[in-house]
């Protein structure tokens, strides 16, 4: 039982998507408004909660020759989407059509306000065509429709319709790192390499994409330059960086190539995968054993992730770094004590990071994570970690765990009113 809840919270947190997911979210539920009404709606209000503001406003809509905001994204899924195609659902519009999202934005079809409320990701969406009116309302993950209303009744069998916020997705409670750990050791290889397989196809080439062209900061191009000019070493540490910031400036910026994205982001997803198989790539460690190693990382940063909540001040890359600082202590071979201390020393030094939404920074985000990832992985295979009470540092990994779910639940909600101001008022 236990490894068909793992196996289903894998399939669940490790998906596919094609842009920055909280547009592309919006973008699905505009599709799912438009294919109940059987045609594009006469006009369109969307209600969303402020964190999903926060990741909306600054980042380039995939397809959409750059553009960006909450209208744009809610516009070019109503117009042009396809929501069988759940968080891919404007991976193959028409981009001839692209005219009519404009007019339809200039149209003033699209109207939109803030949800009031503690549910960070809350999307509300009705749209009107002639006599019919179609009420969608999304709750906590990126797709979990939780409402249908069509002409003022509930809508029954459609997908997703009974899905309850509560029964969503499979509780994740049980997780800890040792379970995770002996898990990437024993876990029969062929139950995992199919999805992970995908995570590294998919998630290479946008990084291999985003060292190759300009795309915002290029954070990724610019250390790898830096690296062939001499002013940074040519070190695995740099390699690593390099090659997953570069992801990131890809997918922040516009590029429409898909990611594997994990607990809801694709910046936590890349965030996760690529340090991991570019450490292996320059180790030549064998393919089943990174398989393994993407296991722990992503199913670490799950866990982590989990106790953060979905949408949060706290920076789900952190999340991630901590996943990988596991992961290539686990790859390295040291024990399960040093492998928690990587992770702990990750966490600890950088969780005062804050979200500030989606947008270009986010790379430099990464690059930070993961220099600091590599860095605490090195310090605990010197034996050198953070004592109980020095900070966040509880007695155990998981202790230290508990003492950040209380940091981002209950420290950082003022934390997040004042930085949603702030970008709201520039």
């Amino acid at each position: 039982m236990m490894i068909t809840d793992i196996l289903n919270i894998l399939n669940e947190e490790i998906v596919p998507a094609e842009g920055c997911t909280e547009p592309i979210a919006l973008a699905y539920i505009g599709s799912k408004v438009t294919a109940l009404l059987g045609g594009i709606p006469d006009k369109i209000e969307v209600s969303l909660s402020g964190n999903l503001i926060k990741n909306v406003k600054s980042v380039k809509i995939p397809n959409s020759e750059g553009m960006v905001g909450i209208e744009a994204a809610v516009a070019m899924g109503t117009v042009l989407g396809d929501s069988t195609k759940e968080l891919m659902v404007i991976s193959t519009i028409d981009k001839t059509k692209l005219e009519d999202v404009r007019k339809y934005l200039e149209d003033g079809r699209v109207t939109t306000r803030k949800i009031e409320g503690d549910t960070k990701l809350h999307i509300k969406a009705t749209g009107t065509l002639k006599n019919d009116v179609v009420t969608i309302e999304i709750k906590d993950y990126h797709t979990n429709i939780v409402k249908i209303e069509k002409n003022g009744e509930v809508i029954k069998g459609v997908s997703c319709d009974e899905i309850t916020t509560e029964n969503a997705m499979t509780d994740k409670d049980f997780l800890t790192v040792e379970l995770i750990h002996d898990l990437a050791k024993t876990i029969d290889f062929t139950l995992i390499e199919p999805i992970f397989k995908k995570v590294i196809e998919y998630n290479s080439a946008i990084a291999e994409e985003g060292l190759k062209n300009e795309y915002g900061v290029a954070m990724g191009k610019t250390l790898l330059e830096g690296m062939q000019e001499g002013v940074y070493g040519k070190d695995l540490k740099n390699k690593i960086i390099s090659f997953t910031s570069a992801g990131s400036d890809a997918r922040m910026n516009g590029c429409s190539m898909p990611v594997m994205t994990t607990s809801g982001s694709g910046n936590q997803g890349m965030t996760a995968s690529l340090p991991v198989i570019k450490y292996c790539e320059e180790k030549n460690i064998p393919y089943e054993q990174m398989i393994r190693g993407l296991f722990f990382s992503h199913l670490t940063t799950i866990h982590i992730k989990s106790n953060v909540g979905r949408l949060s001040a706290y920076c789900g890359v952190v999340c991630a770094g901590g996943g990988v600082a596991g992961a290539l202590s686990f790859l390295d071979g040291m024990p399960l004590d040093r492998i928690e201390s990587a992770i702990e020393t990750t966490l600890a030094t950088l969780s005062g990071m804050l979200c500030d939404g989606a947008k270009s920074s986010c790379a430099t985000k990464i690059a930070s994570s993961i220099g600091m990832a590599f860095d605490s992985y090195y310090l605990s295979k010197k034996k050198k970690n953070f004592e109980y009470g020095e900070g966040i540092v509880g007695k155990n990994v998981e202790s230290t765990l508990a003492n950040i779910k209380v940091l981002a639940h209950e420290g950082l909600v003022k934390t997040d009113e004042v930085v949603l101001k702030i970008m709201l008022n520039n």
